[in-house]
């Protein structure tokens, strides 16, 4: 900044020196400009230095770089149906399917079909509709009684093994007990039949196999948290229709704003690219004319230097309009080898059909945003008022049957010492049986140490919480439809000032144009108007997508949405109504496009632009 300021004085300097006559004057002249050489030498060393050397003035503008010429290729014809379906969501893409990418052109409607059908967030959304649905049915699945059966079966082997260290006749109890106390059928004693000898011994192995199944009922008779329970499901239910449905209305705002900025670079690239291609016309007026001697040296540098700068413009236009394509396939959710390119003409959407107070009223009527929240509330409430009935007693019926059967095998018995614990053996023994019982349990909890009443007064406490979320929303809503309402209003008058502006600055811009050729103007003067030109075809642009976006975004607070994910979808790009006299005109593909085409910034000779 210091070496600039040094420049301007030192400028000024010298035409001060110029009006003062004689020769300690021109010597001061002398001076002057050997300071400017030193301090432009000093601006030159200023520059970092860089690995290319430094181009000349006349070296020609080089290619646009390759890497975006792909991305900014022209659409090979329409979307076909199979091309837009969505790649699935774990899928990662393929090196195949990146490089056969191809560009195909679609509308805004097809991009609003494409979007309602494959966009991830709102698939998202369907699934949680789906999810709160099924946990409504197991709510009510609570109304009803639960049957259970059980089964079971199991085989196992045991071994029992028992001696007795002091014999049993001590007691005195009868014959049974005691040792040769009874007639044998040869005359001879023998011992009782409970008789056990001292240090007596006795072994046996058993294989058991056993199976029961059973049959259980419980019904609750009265259960106090059951039908909050049930109210809160429908609630969440609601909840999520409604968040659908705002997302509906949000995914329609994305995807116009979205095809509205391709649009939009889209017009920037053709701008710039007419601009440069002026400036090479002019640049070949320039070289004749300073060839025949008419002009200096000055008006070509200058003109390749407009060139230049031109140039970088457009590059930066291929660039965005790229990413603007890539913004728009990311919302649609379109396969990897696709790009959408834009086929519809840019078009002012008719003048907003509402005065200011009723949109606002429109847009609080019904708006799925407002709803979802009041359905939080009403979730909240339920869920507390089932949470606060736990304390409640709860009565429910039971009622059950089983059956059983076993199988007991004995095998291996031995004795030694006189044997143990005289019983009696079977080799095979089965069993089975029957049971059944029903009755009434009744269930209260009369101490927790508060912590169910915690529980409620938190939910309560979100409950609460919700009313100023809805006021907050309710602030929002106003504040986005305001703002959008005053921005239509003003692209509007904006578009009609650009239009103007157009006309006035290619009038102008064909005049000085011929003027310059014939030598009576500058090309300081063709560059002004040449640059005030670019600058009127962006503004317009500008405004007509301004006028587009500002509609989409009004649009999209009354834009009527279904609930269920299984209604259909028709996409809307206008709210129903009167148009305002003095509109900027009627929307739809037979509109003619707001802004012309780029190449009208070089007219023919004698030619006056229409």
């Amino acid at each position: 900044m210091a070496a600039l300021s040094l420049l301007v004085g030192l400028g000024a300097g010298a035409l001060q020196a110029q009006t003062q006559p004689g020769g300690a004057d021109t010597k001061r002249l002398e001076r002057s400009w050997n300071a400017l050489d030193a301090q432009l030498r000093a601006l030159d060393a200023l520059i970092p230095a860089e690995n290319e050397p430094s181009p000349s003035a006349i070296t020609p503008a080089p290619p646009l770089p390759p890497g975006l010429l792909a991305p900014n290729a022209a659409a090979r014809g329409p979307l076909a149906p199979g091309q837009g379906v969505a790649p699935p969501p774990l899928a990662l893409p393929q090196p195949s399917q990146l490089q056969q990418g191809v560009v195909q052109g679609l509308s805004l409607n097809q991009a609003l079909v494409l979007g309602f059908a494959n966009n991830a967030e709102l698939q998202a959304q369907r699934q949680q509709v789906a999810a709160a649905l099924d946990e409504l049915q197991a709510a009510l699945g609570t109304y009803w009684p639960r049957i259970l059966t059980l089964a079971n079966g199991n085989t196992g082997q045991s071994s029992i093994s028992a001696n007795t260290p002091l014999a049993n006749d001590t007691w005195g109890v009868g014959p049974q007990f005691a040792p040769n106390s009874l007639m044998g059928a040869n005359g001879q004693p023998v011992n009782g039949a409970f008789y056990s000898p001292a240090g007596g011994l006795y072994y046996q192995n058993n294989s058991v196999t056993t199976g029961s199944a059973s049959l259980q009922l419980d019904y609750a008779l009265l259960d106090f948290a059951r039908t909050p329970a049930v109210q809160a499901a429908r609630a969440r239910l609601r909840q999520e229709r409604n968040r659908y449905a705002n997302q509906l209305r949000q995914l329609q705002l994305q995807i116009s704003e979205a095809y509205y900025q391709l649009q939009q670079a889209d017009q920037t690239v053709r701008i710039f690219d007419a601009a440069v291609r002026n400036d090479l016309l002019i640049l070949r007026d320039a070289l004749d004319l300073k060839q025949a001697g008419l002009v200096p040296r000055l008006d070509v540098m200058r003109r390749r230097a407009i060139e230049a700068s031109d140039q970088e413009s457009l590059i930066q236009a291929l660039a965005d309009r790229a990413i603007a394509r890539r913004q728009l396939a990311t919302v649609l959710n379109l396969a990897p080898e696709v790009t959408p390119s834009a086929s519809d003409p840019i078009s002012p959407m008719p003048r907003w059909p509402l005065n200011l107070e009723e949109s606002l009223l429109s847009a609080y009527r019904g708006n799925p945003e407002l709803e979802a929240i009041l359905a939080t509330r009403e979730a909240l409430a339920r869920q507390r008022d089932a949470t606060a009935a736990t304390l409640l007693p709860k009565l429910s019926l039971f009622a059950n049957g089983s059956g059983y059967g076993t199988n007991l095998n004995t095998f291996d018995v031995n004795t030694s010492y006189g044997g143990c614990c005289p019983i009696s053996v079977s080799p095979v023994v089965n069993s089975n049986g029957y049971d059944w019982s029903m009755g009434l349990t009744l269930r209260w909890l009369l101490f927790d140490a508060g912590t169910t009443a915690g529980q409620a007064q938190a939910l309560a406490k979100r409950a609460s919480a919700t009313a100023q979320q809805y006021a907050s929303q309710r602030n929002a809503i106003r504040l986005r439809l305001e703002t959008a309402f005053f921005n239509h209003e003003a692209s509007l008058a904006k578009l009609s000032s650009a239009r103007r502006g157009v006309a006035a600055a290619l009038e102008a811009f064909r005049d000085v144009r011929l003027r310059y050729q014939t030598g009576l103007s500058s090309e300081v003067d063709l560059s002004i108007t040449q640059e005030r030109l670019i600058t009127s075809l962006l503004q317009r642009l500008n405004a007509t997508v301004g006028v587009n976006v500002s509609y989409a975004r009004l649009l999209r607070e009354l834009l009527p949405v279904p609930r269920d994910p299984a209604a259909p979808l028709t996409p809307q790009l206008t709210v129903p109504g009167p148009v305002a006299a003095g509109g900027p005109g009627r929307s739809g593909a037979g509109a003619a496009p707001a802004n012309p085409p780029a190449t009208a910034l070089t007219p023919a000779p004698g030619q006056r632009p229409r």
